[in-house]
């Protein structure tokens, strides 16, 4: 009889051969291939639908109003602008159709792109007396600009030759230089409220959030790339720098601050709403501008969110100066960090594709149990918030949906998107477009269908069952689900470890199934592999080395955080690093 030991790592190999399996049978049989087709061909109805809707009844307005078929200028409106104060003949930014943009190309639809990006070049205007909302402008409409520009103008051919000449990147610097005057503070720390036409308003307030003067580096950054502009990358990266300079001692991060004083207002944040775009940006401009600083930012901060925010699959808030929970709940944008630990094609951004598909799975219970996700469930008391019950159409679970599957290939995943697809179908899709919920209890529907369902759900869902436009192709999208793509041109210096490892690749040939330490349970995790990834460096984001090669310690500080599960290595009376604390 073989011992308890070698049975449980026989019937480990037993599932992990059947997932392996099951992972490379399923890729070429043709149920999922057909299955795959025909989810690709509902998503494109569904962004038709919202499309069609918002080009008819909204357009050159911000937003549709899907149930009156009317439409609402939301930017201007997210500033406490009333409608009448505008000029008599403003109408809007048209930011829906900004957003719709790269979509179009994602579905692979040239002409509406060409038609959309010369009605921009010839109408948009930002010289309007209206305060907007800085962060929201970046990532939706200077990301937006930024990204249809690259797309114009790649080897692709999309528009017809000599039709368009950079009226987009013109617009772009235009709203750039628009923005600049919010960085003219004490700190670097921009204000969170800005007129496009008269600039900061006279008392205006100086509270901001974490990803509000965090999450404007890749814009801004790809802005002065593609003009040769210093300012906007050189603004956005004294913010992003003073930030880091502000975090704890824990290296956490509160959720808003003054950007005069640079002193923090509340202290308590998590992986949501507030800061989650500022991890999510760290990350990714290491991956676009190669930067070093912002690959030691990320990890210093993963280390930290996994050992003061984890708690099993969940994450909760906690205090940034004593690491001690604060608010134990789960909001909606909290659905992109699995995303983040498992994305991209190729190979793993993170890595930790184990502990992402484990909260993925929690996110994918909440969207069952109540037909979508709520905007906040209280996980302490397993309930509903009692006034945050709404649903907006928001995207990071379908987000982290299609990341998961790019890095797994596993076709549960699949079936996860479907589920998707058929709740909006069936509970958000109304005769003028797809309504927002106000309430997941009653599914009561509220009047609004906010842009990003245009620029990321229904991206990301699509995505998820074609990613034929990714294929031999580069790109990291933006919180806004803008793909940029990744230049070698743009780099201050390639990092070695991480080129071309971690882009957005797919690769037209068989695909080489992913590899981490998170998933390869290895440790130490920094480690040459020699089974079906031989001749590959395999690292957690979240490991820390002992201080020892040889894993000896005189205290718990000489040792480092473990690989596989993110926890705190201690030192045993015997001088050894190790889990001892979890045995």
């Amino acid at each position: 009889m073989l011992p308890r030991k070698s049975v449980k790592w026989v019937l480990l190999f037993v599932l992990i051969f059947a997932s392996v399996f099951e992972l490379s049978s399923s890729k070429a049989d043709p149920h999922w291939a057909a299955k795959k087709r025909r989810m690709r061909e509902k998503v494109r109805k569904m962004f038709y639908h919202a499309y069609d809707n918002y080009m008819s009844h909204a357009f050159p307005h911000d937003e549709l109003k899907p149930l009156t078929k009317t439409f609402t200028d939301s930017l201007s409106e997210l500033g406490n602008l009333k409608l009448e104060h505008l000029p008599n003949d403003y109408n809007g930014s048209a930011l829906s159709l900004i957003e719709s943009l790269s979509s179009l190309v994602v579905m692979g639809n040239n002409t509406e792109f060409e038609r959309a990006v010369l009605w921009l070049s010839d109408n948009l205007k930002f010289d309007v007396d209206a305060r907007i909302n800085l962060f929201e402008c970046n990532i939706r409409v200077l990301g937006g600009l930024v990204s249809a520009h690259m797309l114009a103008t790649d080897s692709t051919s999309r528009l017809v030759k000599g039709a368009y000449k950079n009226q987009l990147r013109s617009l772009a610097e235009d709203l750039g230089k628009r923005f600049l005057p919010a960085f003219n503070t004490p700190t670097g720390l921009p204000y969170a409220w800005i007129n496009l036409k008269y600039g900061v308003m006279e008392n205006e307030t100086t509270e901001t959030s974490t990803s509000g003067c965090g999450s404007l580096i890749l814009e801004m950054g790809a802005l002065s790339r593609l003009t040769g502009d210093p300012r906007y990358e050189s603004a956005a990266l004294r913010a992003l720098r003073k930030l880091w300079s502000m975090r704890s001692s824990l290296n956490l991060f509160g959720t808003t601050l003054d950007v005069v004083t640079g002193e923090w207002i509340e202290y308590s944040s998590g992986i949501g709403a507030g800061v989650d775009s500022f991890y999510e940006y760290l990350f990714k401009a290491h991956i676009i501008f190669g930067k070093e600083e912002f690959w030691r930012m990320f990890h210093s901060s993963y280390v930290a969110v996994q050992k003061y925010f984890r708690h099993g699959s969940w994450y909760h808030e906690a205090d940034m100066r004593t690491g001690k929970a604060t608010y134990w709940q789960l909001t909606s944008l909290q659905a992109f960090w699995p995303g983040l630990q498992a994305s991209y094609k190729r190979h793993v951004l993170v890595g930790d594709i184990a502990a992402a598909n484990s909260s993925h799975r929690e996110f994918f219970y909440v969207w069952e149990k109540y037909g979508v996700i709520p905007e906040r469930y209280l996980l302490d008391h397993q309930m509903l918030h009692p006034t945050e019950k709404y649903y907006p159409l928001r995207p990071e679970l379908a987000e982290s949906t299609f990341y998961l599957y790019q890095a797994t290939k596993d076709p549960w995943y699949i079936e996860v998107g479907e589920t998707i697809v058929n709740s909006l179908n069936a509970y958000t899709k109304v005769d003028g477009g797809f309504a927002s919920i106000r309430d997941v209890t009653t599914m009561q529907l509220e009047d609004h269908q906010h842009s990003f369902f245009l620029a990321e759900t229904c991206k990301y869902l699509f995505l998820l069952f074609d990613d034929s436009f990714l294929v031999d192709q580069n790109y990291i999208f933006t919180t806004e689900g803008h793909p940029l793509p990744v230049l070698s041109a743009w780099h201050d210096r390639l990092p070695e470890a991480y080129i071309p490892t971690n882009w957005s690749f797919v690769k037209k040939e068989r695909q080489v199934r992913q590899a981490s330490s998170m998933s390869l349970q290895v440790c130490p995790a920094t480690t040459w592999n020699t089974g079906e990834h031989k001749g590959q460096w395999i690292e957690s984001a979240c490991h820390v080395p002992d201080v020892r090669s040889d894993h000896r310690c005189i205290a718990n500080e000489d040792c480092g955080i473990d690989s596989t599960t993110c926890r705190r290595r201690s030192c045993s009376i015997a001088g050894f690093c190790g889990l001892w604390l979890f045995i």
